[in-house]
């Protein structure tokens, strides 16, 4: 617990004392000052003792403080061992973008989308603006501007699209991730992108619902049996494309119990959910096994193809869907694992499902499950409800072949106590009743 004293006999000067965590009194002079003046700083400098302590991150207010201060008061924190010395220049926007980057642990895909946001931080905010001036008017004027179409045109030769409204709610919270770190490192007292809003991350317009009958088409119209494999991982599976089925190998296929395991790169730094298994549905085995049986020997990937990164999967895709007289649908490899996850769930509980896709329930309705038509049907009444595995245990039919079964069992022990036993009703009967007799 710190305290205000003053120097000597001279009230005006103060000084703030408190002992450090070996117990030792230690000593910040403040110099001349007012009482109300000793307190507010007795304030700041207390949140930066509650840092240093506990190792938490350093409060707005002793941020503020610190902030403050002259560089000779400031000096006299350093040499205490309680803040670092100042950096020659501010920190800007391009130190913060770096600063970022170099602390960020994802995989490279991931990281390519964070480099999207950088750049657009970078692009409207300016390089060499100072993290100091940045306002929530500016994060404002950021979200409006990365939400419209940019003027020009693409490598298309069409003009530029607007981007989704789950890609702007994605880029917003990468951003305000971004300020987040920079108040936690101190670098600024709070942040100007805290409060601004991202909206969902679901775009329902772009879900779709792959048909079984439609897969059936597009499968015999693959070229072989490795883009087969694939089209079966995503939709009979759930895979993610690419990243999942890459890293398939031979080894990770249980035949015998029917199972995959799947190694996730996008989920490895969650604890626990590096690796999941995945069951091998029926119109998957065969596929696989063809696959299997026309393998290179010594060869341990099941889609060698994927190997090379510069595989333009979705253009072929999209011709081997043409081909089958199909039309393409919107983000082709995730809606067939969106697929995959509603007919998962229709079938079997929801905390099955998500174990198996990789996610917790909630991600999975707000990103994967659909709305179909046959959903309509069935509540109109249009529609014969199917078995549900997840509810029902075994068919009504059993049941009555069980009980039939047991009945009859039962009429024969009853039949075969009864050889030999006269009915009580042919007995006669003593005149003294069959009460034992009280004399």
């Amino acid at each position: 617990m710190a305290s205000i004293s003053s120097e000597g006999k001279n009230r005006e000067l103060k000084r703030i004392t408190y002992r450090d965590a070996e117990g030792k009194q230690k000593t910040l002079r403040l110099g001349k000052c007012s009482l109300q003046a000793a307190r507010t700083a007795l304030a700041g400098f207390e949140r930066v003792l509650e840092a240093n302590r506990i190792g938490c991150t350093l409060h707005p207010d002793g941020l503020r403080w610190l902030q403050s201060i002259d560089d000779q008061i400031y000096s006299r924190v350093v040499a205490l061992g309680l803040a670092q010395p100042k950096e020659a220049e501010a920190f800007t926007i391009d130190s913060l973008l770096e600063r970022f980057d170099d602390s960020l642990t994802v995989q490279e895909s991931t990281r390519a989308k964070y480099a999207q946001v950088l750049d657009s931080l970078e692009e409207f905010l300016g390089a060499n603006t100072p993290l100091s001036s940045i306002t929530p008017a500016d994060a404002d004027g950021w979200r409006k501007w990365i939400a419209e179409a940019k003027p020009g045109k693409g490598k298309n030769g069409k003009p530029h699209k607007a981007p989704a409204r789950a890609t702007v709610s994605k880029r917003v919270i990468i951003a305000k991730g971004v300020f987040r770190k920079a108040v936690r490192w101190g670098l600024i007292p709070s942040n100007p992108f805290e409060d601004l809003r991202a909206g969902s991350q679901s775009n329902p317009d772009r879900s779709f619902y792959v048909r079984d009958e439609s897969i059936r088409a597009i499968l015999e119209a693959c070229p072989d049996d490795q883009w087969r494999a694939i089209i079966a991982l995503s939709r009979y599976a759930g895979l993610r494309c690419p990243s999942e089925i890459v890293q398939l190998r031979w080894g990770d296929v249980n035949w015998e119990r029917g199972r995959l395991m799947v190694r996730s790169p996008k989920t490895a730094n969650h604890e626990g959910h590096a690796v999941r298994v995945v069951p091998i549905a029926p119109e998957l085995r065969p596929i696989l096994q063809d696959l299997f049986d026309g393998a290179e020997e010594g060869e341990e990937a099941v889609i060698p193809r994927l190997r090379d990164a510069g595989t333009n999967l979705r253009t072929q895709f999209e011709r081997i869907i043409a081909k089958a007289g199909e039309k393409p649908w919107p983000r082709l490899f995730h809606n067939m694992r969106a697929s995959c996850a509603t007919d998962w769930v229709e079938r079997f509980p929801a905390h099955v499902v998500a174990s198996w896709l990789g996610h917790s329930p909630m991600i999975a309705a707000q990103h994967y499950l659909q709305t179909r038509d046959a959903h309509f049907d069935l509540a109109a009444g249009l529609q014969k409800a199917a078995s549900n595995p997840a509810t029902h245990t075994r068919p009504s039919s059993d049941t009555g072949k069980q009980a039939e079964s047991q009945k009859r069992r039962l009429e024969a022990e009853m039949a075969g106590c009864g050889t030999g036993c006269d009915p009580v009703e042919y007995r006669s009967i003593p005149p003294e009743g069959l009460e034992p007799s009280t004399r």
